[in-house]
C-alpha cells in the first residue's frame, strides 16, 4: 500500500525547493531593534548580562541606528536610562522634554525623519526611584501597591511628551487598566492623532526579564505580580480584547519564546498587527549557550525568530534585529 504521507519529502530535497515551499518567510522589516540610551555617560557601556548589547550615548545611538537601517530594519524601540539623581517617586523625568528618552527620540527623528519608525517605551519603571511601573500607595494594610488611576495619568503625560519629541509610536508597557483609552484620548487632544499605540497587552510577570534590569540600571526590588499576568494563565491573555476595544493600533505578547501559545491565540482574533518581544533572558540564554559552543548561534537565533513569526507575530522586538536582518 502506498504511504501517501511520505510524499512531502520530495519537497525537502534541495535548499531551493525548501525555500520555494516555505510556509513562513521572515523579512528584516518585520524586526524591531531595541536600543538603550543612558544619560551621564561619555561612551557606550557594555551590558554585562547581555553580551553584544550596549547602553548608548546620544552620539553613539545614531550610527547604531543607521547600521540597523542599512541592514533593513525599519523600526527601532528606544528605552531611556536616567541618572540616579534624576529619579524620583513618580518618575517625572519621563515626561521632561530634556529627559534622556525624549532627547534620544528627538535626535533619531531628526536624523531619519519618516524613513524609520521611531518607537518609544512608555513606562515609568526606568525613571522611578523604586523601580516599579507607577505611583506607589499604601493599600490600607501596610503594603505598597501601584495606584492604577494615578499611574495612567502619568502615562498620558509621558506619551504626549514622546509624541512632541517626535515618536511615531508609543508603547505603554505598564499593564495598567484603561491605559490605552486614556492615552489615545490624550494624544488626540494634543493633536497627535497620527501617533500610533503599540499596547503591551499580554505581559507576563516573567523570570526572563532579569538581564533587562541590568540594562536599564533598575532600582527595582520585589516583583510585579500584582499588575502583570500570571505565567500559569492562558485565558487571562484574552483581556487583549480590552486594549483592542480601547483603540490599540498593535498589540503585544511578552515574552515571546515561552508564550508562543499565547501569540497564536491572540493572532487568531486580533484585527490589528500582533507583536511579540524576544526578551533579555531569551537573548542571554542563546548567547551563553553559543559562547560555550553548545549550539550553532546563527541557526538558533534565526530558528527562534522564525518560530515566533510562525506562531502568529507580525513583528518581533528583538536584540538580534540588526544582525538577523543581515542574515535574512
Amino acid at each position: 500500500i502506498m504511504n501517501l504521507t511520505r510524499r512531502p519529502r520530495r519537497l525537502r530535497t534541495t535548499a531551493a525547493m525548501r525555500s520555494l515551499v516555505a510556509e513562513t518567510t521572515l523579512r528584516p522589516a518585520q524586526l524591531i531593534q531595541v536600543f538603550f540610551v543612558r544619560d551621564g555617560i561619555d561612551e557606550p557601556q557594555p551590558i554585562r548580562s547581555m553580551p553584544g548589547q550596549y547602553q548608548h550615548t546620544l552620539e553613539s545611538i545614531i550610527p547604531a541606528v543607521r547600521e540597523a537601517y542599512e541592514a533593513g530594519i525599519r523600526c527601532i524601540d528606544l528605552f531611556g536610562i536616567p541618572r540616579d539623581e534624576d529619579k524620583d517617586e513618580v518618575g517625572s523625568t519621563a515626561w521632561d522634554p530634556q529627559g534622556i528618552l525624549n532627547r534620544a527620540i528627538a535626535v533619531c527623528r531628526e536624523e531619519f525623519g519618516d524613513d524609520l519608525v521611531v518607537m518609544a517605551d512608555t513606562c515609568l519603571d526606568e525613571f522611578t526611584s523604586h523601580g516599579h511601573c507607577g505611583v506607589l500607595v499604601d493599600n490600607g494594610h501596610g503594603t505598597l501597591v501601584v495606584d492604577n488611576d494615578q499611574t495612567v495619568e502619568l502615562y498620558c503625560k509621558m506619551a504626549v511628551s514622546q509624541a512632541r519629541a517626535g515618536a511615531h509610536t508609543v508603547s505603554p508597557s505598564g499593564m495598567m487598566d484603561g491605559q490605552i483609552a486614556a492615552m489615545r484620548a490624550a494624544l488626540d487632544e494634543a493633536g497627535f492623532e497620527d501617533v500610533s499605540i503599540l499596547a503591551y497587552s499580554a505581559k507576563y510577570a516573567s523570570a526572563f526579564f532579569g538581564p533587562f534590569r541590568d540594562a536599564v540600571e533598575s532600582s527595582f526590588t520585589g516583583d510585579r505580580k500584582t499588575y502583570q499576568q500570571d505565567p500559569a494563565n492562558r485565558r487571562e491573555s484574552l483581556l487583549v480584547r480590552a486594549d483592542l476595544e480601547e483603540g490599540a493600533d498593535m498589540v503585544m505578547v511578552k515574552p515571546a519564546g515561552s508564550y508562543l501559545d499565547i501569540v497564536r491565540e491572540v493572532a487568531e482574533f486580533s484585527p490589528v498587527p500582533v507583536a511579540a518581544y524576544q526578551v533579555s533572558g531569551e537573548y542571554a540564554m542563546i548567547e551563553a549557550a553559543a559562547a560555550n559552543g553548545w549550539i550553532d548561534r546563527k541557526a538558533v537565533v534565526l530558528e527562534s525568530l522564525r518560530s515566533i513569526h510562525r506562531a502568529g507575530a507580525d513583528v518581533i522586538l528583538t536584540y538580534y534585529g540588526t544582525e538577523a536582518a543581515r542574515w535574512l
